[in-house]
């Protein structure tokens, strides 16, 4: 047996690799990395080298939470980006929301206009983009977001009392939505 496969808990990406196959698990082995919500981190804390992609974690699905972030946020800003990107995983993990980013991002009237359409024409902003999704892709998140499913671009105000702002990053307000009570 190979030594890699000594452990009974691997994560999907990993077993997958060493197994040759996404749909046979050798006995005694369980899934985790596709279930287990990862542990939030700072910021300034890139995921270890070694963190699995999540099975969501397609090219496909890259692209729409490369897209979210692209659009959504100062494109020069590293943790506005961070930021769109934990707030699209926050919702993908909550079950008010659909379970695929592609779903999340296109879902009507709660990102940007064209979101999943509009190209992406300046070129370091999508470099940038991609490497930070590369990032929430294999579980880091900007701990400053929370559990906020929701944002909004900065400095406008609203009336409701049920708006819990926890970040400002990258030309958005990020915040909770509480009870109105």
């Amino acid at each position: 047996m190979n030594s890699k496969l000594t452990s009974p808990v691997l994560g999907f990406a990993t077993l997958s690799a060493l197994a040759g196959c996404s749909n046979v698990l050798p006995e005694g082995f369980t899934i985790t990395d596709a279930f287990t919500p990862r542990p939030q981190v700072q910021t300034s804390t890139p995921p270890p080298a070694t963190a699995d992609i999540p099975v969501f974690a397609s090219p496909r699905a890259k692209e729409c939470l490369m897209r979210a972030m692209y659009f959504e946020s100062n494109r020069s800003s590293e943790a506005g980006m961070l930021a769109v990107g934990t707030v699209v995983m926050n919702r993908v993990s909550s079950p008010k929301f659909d379970n695929d980013i592609c779903s999340v991002v296109g879902a009507p009237r709660q990102f940007a206009p064209g979101v999943l359409s509009r190209p992406m024409t300046e070129e370091r902003p999508v470099a940038l983009a991609s490497a930070v999704a590369d990032r929430v892709l294999s579980g880091e998140r900007h701990a400053g977001v929370q559990t906020a499913k929701f944002f909004h671009t900065q400095g406008l105000t609203f009336p409701y009392t049920n708006m819990h702002y926890v970040l400002n990053a990258g030309g958005n307000s990020f915040y909770i939505k509480r009870s109105r009570r």
